[in-house]
Order: structure tokens, then C-alpha cells, then sequence
């Protein structure tokens, strides 16, 4: 009896099985080179059915000493092959070595076995049977664990609790072994192989993601990380969206009103789990509803499709998702900044979404947004802020788009388009965004008191500088920064050597300077080289302007005034705020020089 064996009975173990029950007795075992090939690119990967088809083969040779023997033939797969894997090129191979060998193909899958019976080949198919069994991973979780931590070397752990209530607690004393960790994982693969529900959402050469069941578990293997490493996050509590007790002024807002909601919140806060209620909620409201997720991991009906990347691509998800025609998708979690622009790109298009994204207040949430559209397009893409801390929602935000003087403004001509972020209970506007020179700004909104505090804060620095030129002119920018407008000639001595006066000045008041010329002035740029040195910045100028006075720009914005020194040298301590400045100024070649 000839038999060829593929990769995928060799990874299902059932050869080594059947030997062992005799219904293998006498036989050869003719395994094609590209088989050896495969399983060896698999295992390089990291990928445990390469480990496992290889361990197979193992089996086979000291099981079978007795009647059965084993050769390897046929030609290795050429690069070109290699890279046709996926499309069926490497089971053709197999299929050619069975034929020429005149041999049985042994297989557990159904599409080769099909292929081989057309191609007139003698085939046996063996399904792999999917016998249920206890997750060992399982036994490390009880009814109030919330992760499960895994590391070689290391004790197992875990973090129990309820969002806002959650501790990390050692499960025991003994150090998780090699061994234990690897017959974790070999248990996993072959769980999320026969179990239609669960997926392998990530597979890196040295790290997996998958989502088996309701566990999502995150493998880290050497070198990417130290030691093996597994961590597996399961959800404690599905909640109804009424047990948050919301408003009925907030859930006619979610229901009826808000078409662009983010939920924010720290990592473990329940963000997904507040998402995965609302999403029922929109779809017991006759909602069409969708989700983004990787992994997909959020715990809802059946009712709601759970879509992946499309081929690692959330914009070809999106394009596919559009024919669909969602009435609201979820989008668990927003990360990168192609993230941002397909939610934006989405909610632009009519469709209803929800974001989930990280972050430590509320109005972070919004900045993760700025710099990735346009200012004007964020009210449009969300209206509505949902903040979740420890499980509840702390604080609910509404946005609109309004033209008018910002907050602290008082001429009109400085009128401009403002986002105003209200409380959603309150209706009082707490911070503003706006656009103040080429920076995009957030700026809290206070108290009509605070008119009088920026009076004397004005009058205090004016104090301070009035001895160099008593016309300067003091511009109040925020809670604790300030502009001061010079004359030409005073600015390098306020600046002082190496910026040593200025940061005096800047301790005493508590408050970050910017100082400017009041003069507009027509200099030349002049070159420059730039070294740093310790904890200085170096500003090496030509020697033919040693002991004139030059003025340092950040593109337009004016930073500081200084002397050049006999060494043609201008020094800024690294650390000050205008050694960072010069710093940020330099990294985006916006540096400029004027003499």
C-alpha cells in the first residue's frame, strides 16, 4: 500500500492515529518534498501547524518501525510556487507525486480530495472530527476573571473585578513552563481550526490574534517578545443599554438625533461592552447594523454582522459595507489614522457611526481627531462624546459649528469658525476649537470672571518688562502662556545669554513667554548649521556676522532675538520651552535665520 500524505492530514494527526489502531499495518509512506517544504515555511513563521505536521511525521517514524517505512520524493517547490501557495499551486505538486507514484492521496481536505478524484487520482478522504474538549486555557478563568495573563518564568495572573474595580491577582505560585504554554497554544489552533465561530484574525511571524469563542487571545513568541508570552481577555457582563439608567433626553438623541457618536474612555473602562449594548439597542429600533472590529470580539446577536479587515483593508471593507447599506456601524477600536478617515469617509456618506477609541478625558477623544481632517468636517463626522469611566458614563458632549469671537476675544474683526463642545446636560459650552494663527487650538471655556484675572495677569507682565521699552504690548494667549511685543533693539537682552534671562523672568511670573518685535522688519535669511552638543543646541553661523544681532523665526513665527558670539555660535539649552521650540522647528525645516 502506497500512500501520499498532504499537509493537511499530516497537521490533523490522523495517520499517526490510524497506525496506532492498526488500520495502517504495512505500508509506504511517500512524502512529497514540497509537503517538508511547507510545513518548515509554516513552522518558520511561528505558525503552529508547521510544528504540528512536523511532529507528524515524527509520530509516523517511531510508531510505524514495524512495516512501515517512509521516503521523501519529488522537487521542491519553485519560488513562483511558493508565492501561487495560497491560489492551490503546492497541492498540485502533492497531486503529481500521488500519480506518478501510483499511490493513494491521503487528505483532510475536501476541495484536494475533489480535484485529486477529477484528476483521476485515488484518493482517501479522512475528515478531521472535532471532538469537544475543555480549553486548558479555561482552567486558569472563573466567573469573575476578566484577563489571564501566561508567561514563561512567570506566575500566572489575572485581573478579577468589574470595570472600576478591577485587581491583579496571582492565580498561583508556580511558574508557567515551556512546556504548558505550548500545549496551551497547540490546544487553541486546533480549537479555532474546527470551530466555525472563532477566528485567526492576526498571524505575524512571531505573534497571533485570535478570537475563540469569547475569549480574544494574544500570542507573543521570542524574539518579539522575551519569553512566550499569552494574555486572554474574555468579557464578565453583557449589559442591555437600559441597565446604564441613560435619560430619556440622551436615548432620543441615540435613537433619533446623533448620527456620529464616540465612545471614549481608558483602556478596561467598558467602552466595548457599552458599544455592543448600544448596537442592540439601534437594532431592536429597526437599524440595519454593522460592525467593524478586529479582533471581533464584541458580544451581540446574530442579528449583527461582525466584518474584519478585507484583506487587512479597512477601506475595502468600507467599500463593501457601503452596498450593504448599513443604517449605523460600529467601529471597535480607532486607532491608526486610516481608521480615522474611514469613519469620516463613511459617516460622510450617510451612514450612522459609532466609534470606540482610547483615551484619558473626553476631549482627548476630539484631539485624536484634529490633524486628521479638517477642522471644519469634525462636527459633521461626530456630534455626540460618550465618556465611560469605571463602567458608567461619566460625561456626555455635544458638538456644533458656529462663526463667532472666540471665547477671551473681544474685536470682532477676530471673529472665525468655532466648534463649541457643550455639556449635553447643561447646554453650557465648556471648551472651544478654533484656529489661531496656523495652530489648531482647544481652549476651555471659563468664567466671565476670568476677564478681570487676564486684566491683572496683563498688568503684572507688563510690570516686568516696561524698563526695556514702555510701549510693549502684552497679549494674554491661555491659562499660562502670554505674548510680549518689543521693540527691535531691547529683545536679545530680555533673551539673555544662552535664553538664561528670559527663563528667570518666566519663573517668577509662572507663565511661558513668547516675545515678538514690534517692528515688521525686511532682513535677509542667512544659512546655518545646526549641532547639539550635551544638552545644548548649537546654532553655527557664518563669522562675518559675529556681534550683530539676528533674528530667529519658526516659519513665520517670530522666537527669539540674539547676539552671534565670537565663535560664530548661538547656544540654547535643549530642555528650556525655546530650545523645544527650536528643536521642533529644525525636525520640520521650518527653521529660518534673519540678519
Amino acid at each position: 500500500m502506497k500512500i501520499v500524505p498532504d499537509t493537511s492530514v499530516l497537521i490533523s494527526g490522523k495517520i499517526s492515529e490510524m497506525i496506532k489502531k492498526g488500520e495502517i499495518k504495512k505500508a509506504n509512506i511517500i512524502i512529497p518534498k514540497a509537503v517538508i517544504d511547507e510545513l518548515q515555511a509554516q513552522a518558520s513563521r511561528g505558525r503552529e501547524i508547521g510544528f504540528e505536521g512536523l511532529e507528524e511525521i515524527k509520530k509516523i517514524r517511531e510508531i510505524g518501525k514495524k512495516g512501515i517505512k517512509i521516503k521523501f520524493t519529488g522537487r521542491r517547490p519553485t519560488l513562483e510556487e511558493i508565492q501561487l501557495a495560497k491560489k492551490g499551486r503546492i497541492d498540485a505538486l502533492i497531486r503529481d507525486v500521488a500519480v506518478k507514484e501510483k499511490a493513494i492521496l491521503f487528505t483532510s481536505d475536501y476541495v484536494q480530495a475533489l480535484v485529486g478524484e477529477a484528476e483521476g487520482a485515488k484518493v482517501k478522504y479522512i475528515p478531521v472530527e472535532t471532538p469537544e474538549i475543555k480549553l486548558k486555557l479555561e482552567d486558569f478563568f472563573d466567573k469573575n476573571t476578566q484577563s489571564v495573563h501566561l508567561k514563561v518564568g512567570v506566575p500566572p495572573l489575572a485581573k478579577k473585578g468589574k470595570p472600576g474595580n478591577i485587581k491583579l491577582v496571582k492565580i498561583r505560585d508556580e511558574p508557567c513552563t515551556e512546556n504548558e504554554l505550548r500545549s496551551i497554544v497547540n490546544q487553541i489552533f486546533s480549537s479555532v481550526r474546527s470551530d466555525e465561530s472563532s477566528f485567526i484574525e492576526i498571524e505575524e511571524h512571531d505573534a497571533s490574534v485570535i478570537q475563540l469563542g469569547n475569549y480574544r487571545i494574544s500570542i507573543a513568541r521570542p524574539p518579539f517578545s522575551d519569553a512566550l508570552e499569552i494574555t486572554a481577555v474574555r468579557p464578565i457582563a453583557k449589559v442591555d443599554l437600559n441597565d446604564y439608567k441613560l435619560k430619556d433626553e440622551l436615548k432620543e438623541r441615540l435613537k433619533n438625533i446623533s448620527q456620529g457618536i464616540l465612545i471614549s474612555g481608558p483602556p478596561g473602562a467598558g467602552k466595548s461592552t457599552f458599544a455592543a449594548a448600544l448596537a442592540e439597542f439601534l437594532e431592536k429600533q429597526g437599524n440595519i447594523v454593522k460592525t467593524f472590529e478586529q479582533p471581533r470580539d464584541l458580544q451581540v446577536g446574530p442579528e449583527i454582522t461582525q466584518y474584519a479587515p478585507l484583506n487587512g483593508n479597512w477601506e475595502k471593507t468600507a467599500d463593501m459595507l457601503l452596498l450593504v447599506r448599513p443604517d449605523y456601524t460600529i467601529f471597535d477600536e480607532l486607532r491608526k489614522t486610516k481608521d480615522f478617515k474611514v469613519f469620516a469617509d463613511m459617516r460622510l456618506a450617510g451612514v450612522g457611526m459609532v466609534g470606540v477609541v482610547h483615551a484619558t478625558d473626553p476631549v482627548n477623544a476630539i484631539q485624536r481627531f484634529i490633524g486628521r481632517l479638517e477642522l471644519g468636517m469634525i462636527p459633521h463626522v461626530i456630534d455626540t462624546i460618550i465618556y465611560i469611566r469605571g463602567g458608567w458614563i461619566e460625561k456626555v458632549y455635544e458638538l456644533s459649528l458656529t462663526v463667532k469671537v472666540p471665547w477671551g476675544m473681544k474685536e470682532e474683526d477676530l471673529a472665525r469658525p468655532v466648534i463649541e463642545i457643550k455639556d449635553f446636560e447643561t447646554k453650557r459650552t465648556e471648551y472651544e476649537i478654533y484656529t489661531y494663527g496656523e495652530e489648531n487650538v482647544i481652549i476651555p471655556v471659563g468664567e466671565e470672571t476670568k476677564s478681570s484675572i487676564q486684566k491683572l495677569a496683563k498688568e503684572k507682565i507688563y510690570e516686568e518688562f516696561k524698563k526695556w521699552d514702555p510701549g510693549a504690548e502684552v497679549e494674554i494667549m491661555g491659562s499660562d502662556r502670554a505674548l510680549v511685543k518689543i521693540k527691535s533693539d531691547a529683545i536679545a537682552h530680555i533673551i539673555g545669554k544662552k535664553g538664561k534671562n528670559i527663563e528667570k523672568i518666566e519663573e517668577k511670573l509662572g507663565i511661558h513667554l513668547s516675545i515678538e518685535p514690534k517692528e515688521k522688519t525686511l532682513k535677509q535669511e542667512i544659512n546655518f548649521d545646526f549641532e547639539e552638543k550635551g544638552k545644548t543646541l548649537i546654532l553655527r553661523i557664518n563669522q562675518k556676522f559675529v556681534g550683530k544681532e539676528v533674528n530667529v523665526y519658526k516659519k513665520d513665527e517670530f522666537l527669539f532675538s540674539a547676539i552671534v558670539g565670537k565663535s560664530g555660535q548661538i547656544r540654547i539649552k535643549k530642555k528650556s520651552e525655546l530650545g523645544r521650540k527650536v528643536l521642533q522647528a529644525i525636525i520640520s525645516k521650518n527653521l529660518r535665520i534673519l540678519v
